[in-house]
């Protein structure tokens, strides 16, 4: 039997994020995008699996500032960026870039 569009519920990957590994993988995959916002919204979303309350009381940061920050809309600063990953306990490390991608970011920081 076919479900209409009113049935079908919205899907929440926090629901889902039930493992460190899992929580890894997850945030790898947003990091390999190389897109802010993106990686702002994945660390909302993890943060949501793991108790929002919890990382509020370990980063000192409001539950409030936290939803807002991490939002699909958010911009959290890197203060807060590091607080949450710190407090989700996610490292974020360098690897040398590709070549091709390393000419890019050279090119693109000369003409800033």
């Amino acid at each position: 039997m076919a479900r209409s569009i009113d049935e079908l519920e919205t899907y929440d990957p926090a629901e889902d994020l039930d493992s460190d590994e899992g929580i890894s993988y997850f945030m790898a995959d947003a990091f390999a995008t190389g897109d802010p916002a993106y990686v702002a919204h994945a660390l909302g979303i993890v943060a949501r699996a793991k108790g929002m309350t919890q990382i509020a009381k370990d980063t000192g940061l409001s539950r409030e500032q936290l939803y807002r920050s991490f939002s699909s809309k958010g911009n959290p600063t890197l203060q807060t960026t590091f607080a949450v990953m710190r407090a989700l306990g996610i490292e974020m490390t360098a690897k040398t870039a590709e070549p091709a991608e390393h000419a890019e970011s050279t090119e693109h920081a000369k003409s800033a």
